[in-house]
């Protein structure tokens, strides 16, 4: 294994007690790939997310290898009066503490936000759970698409025999959560160093799905209201079509198109786009033919000029396509797929690997840079249960050697 990188980041210095099982542990990943110190606390037994979902790469989860990316790990047994001596010890000189399980895990342990403000009245606590800390579902086991699929951005199709199946999809609520998150989280901390106050922050994965998909549920409840307040789009004659993309599958100024090689997505719904895409091709009859409205004019149901469209993308690559929206300034992007984006120029330009030989799997970076500089990097690669428990007693606490055999033999640091 090549070394990890060392340096500073954006959050050098911030300090973050993470107690986590399973995705939820994602939302220290960010902060710590900006530099953060993250220390994350595991069982004896180890956080089970090495083991869950695939990829299982070398030996361990592509989900572990991504979110635990680094942090260092040690091991306490929380159950032990040593085990939460030392948790508290950490908590002191931390500046937040992520409880990312079903909620009240710390509390039951004694370990609440009350406990952790008593040794650190500027802690951040900050939890992440399924359903959050109140309502019917607070104590419901769930899963990652269950967020999606209570948020209405997942829904079932029809499988094998009519049944109804999980389609592949986007997870929104295990990545949106942990992205509301962090921002939140940086706020609170800035609050706290200023008026030396913390405060215990939450947030449902759930609730985060609903939050992403913010433009359908407001606009269905913007529907609730009379015709005479709310209409559709006078580019639509004013119809109330479904909110969001709904209704997309008839548009066809924008649209996907078939390539000479792959597929675009066409999206000159302004009148300027248009004029110029149909300047650009050499067909200024079909801009003359049916100029549109000025704005979001998608040509909806004109199935003669859909197919028109379809023969004239058919005769470039995807390439020249965005080659032509570069020079003649229409938007027209490539289709990529999971596996396909990583031949895009705009991915190897923007998104450089984060290299298996440094994080046992190929990553991507941390998307947010400062400006002229590489993407940050992750520090060091997802660790091995208790992988640091020497390290962090040793130069975070300041045990010595006597300190750490006695906790070993009480059983606090697990067998």
């Amino acid at each position: 294994m090549a070394e990890a990188i060392r340096g500073g980041g954006l959050l050098s210095g911030l300090r973050v007690v993470e107690c986590s099982m399973l995705g939820p542990g994602a939302v220290s990943t960010p902060l710590a790939d900006l530099g953060a110190d993250v220390i994350k606390v595991e069982p004896p037994s180890g956080d089970y997310i090495r083991a869950m979902s695939w990829p299982i790469v070398e030996g361990k989860s592509l989900l572990h290898l991504h979110i635990s990316r680094g942090k260092r790990s040690i091991v306490l047994d929380l159950r032990t009066d040593d085990g939460r001596a030392v948790f508290l010890d950490l908590v002191k000189d931390a500046d937040v503490v992520v409880e990312a399980m079903r909620p009240g895990g710390l509390d039951r342990r004694g370990l609440g936000y009350p406990a952790l403000r008593a040794a650190n009245p500027k802690v951040v606590m900050f939890t992440i759970s399924g359903y959050g800390m109140t309502g019917p579902y607070r104590d419901l086991p769930s899963h990652g698409i269950a967020y999606d699929a209570w948020a209405g951005t997942v829904a079932p199709v029809p499988g094998p025999d009519g049944l109804p199946t999980i389609p592949d999809h986007t997870s929104i609520g295990i990545t949106a959560g942990p992205l509301f998150g962090t921002a939140a989280i940086l706020a609170a901390v800035l609050k706290a160093r200023e008026t030396g106050e913390g405060c215990h922050l939450e947030v449902a994965q759930s609730d985060a799905a609903a939050a992403f998909d913010w433009l359908r549920s407001e606009g269905h409840r913007a529907y609730e209201r009379p015709e005479s307040e709310v209409t559709g789009n006078p580019a639509d004659g004013l119809e109330r079509r479904p909110p969001g993309t709904a209704g997309m599958e008839h548009g066809v100024r924008y649209q996907f198109y078939a390539s000479k090689d792959g597929h675009v997505l066409f999206m000159a719904s302004e009148r300027k786009f248009w004029k110029n895409f149909c300047a650009a091709i050499g067909r200024d009859d079909l801009f003359a033919a049916n100029p549109g409205a000025p704005l979001a004019d998608h040509a909806r149901g004109d199935l003669a000029l859909r197919h028109e469209l379809a023969g004239i993308f058919a005769t470039r690559t995807t390439a020249e396509w965005i080659d032509l929206g570069l020079s003649a300034d229409v938007p027209i992007g490539p289709a990529n797929t999971p596996a396909s984006i990583a031949a895009d120029p705009q991915f190897a330009d923007r998104m450089p690997w984060q290299p298996a030989s440094r994080l046992v799997a190929d990553q991507l970076p941390f998307p947010v840079r400062v400006v002229g500089e590489a993407p940050p990097a992750a520090t060091r690669p997802a660790p091995e249960p208790g992988q640091h428990t020497a390290e962090i007693l040793r130069d975070v606490l300041g045990y010595d050697a006597a300190r750490l055999a006695a906790l070993r033999a009480s059983g606090a640091l697990g067998s």
